[in-house]
């Protein structure tokens, strides 16, 4: 992935890849939930499933303002079990990324249909902008 200029949190790990979703979408704001859209976009496009680390995760609301505090990192996390993938599964998934990074702004950003209080990232439900 780095060496096609996919934006990953450097060093990858050893049992999974980060995509920085901030970088890979920069025109999807925050609160337009950017990690959780490449999280949609990467399932749509290839099958390919991640989960998101960042606003949807980690977003809080200021106790004193009201206002939502967001995370510094949008991350996507990619696992890569022991034993489980081939070489061919893995240039899958880079060549999935690749095609979306290329293609990132007709990627959107999304809002929450429905978001409980409490662990939301479990059961929130979102629409496309």
């Amino acid at each position: 992935m780095i060496e096609e200029g996919i934006p990953v949190l450097e060093p990858p790990g050893g049992h999974a890849v980060y995509l920085d979703a901030r970088r890979f979408l920069p025109h999807v704001a925050q609160p337009e939930l950017p990690g959780q859209a490449l999280v949609c976009a990467l399932y749509r496009e290839g099958a390919i499933r991640g989960v998101e680390i960042g606003s949807v995760m980690f977003a809080r609301e200021d106790p004193e303002t009201g206002k939502t505090i967001y995370p510094e990192l949008e991350l996507v996390r990619l696992a890569i079990p022991r034993r489980v993938y081939t070489q061919a599964h893995l240039d899958y998934v880079v060549e999935t990324c690749k095609h979306l990074y290329d293609h990132r702004e007709e990627i959107s950003g999304l809002r929450y249909t429905y978001a409980p209080e409490l662990l939301r990232h479990f059961t929130a439900r979102f629409e496309p902008l």
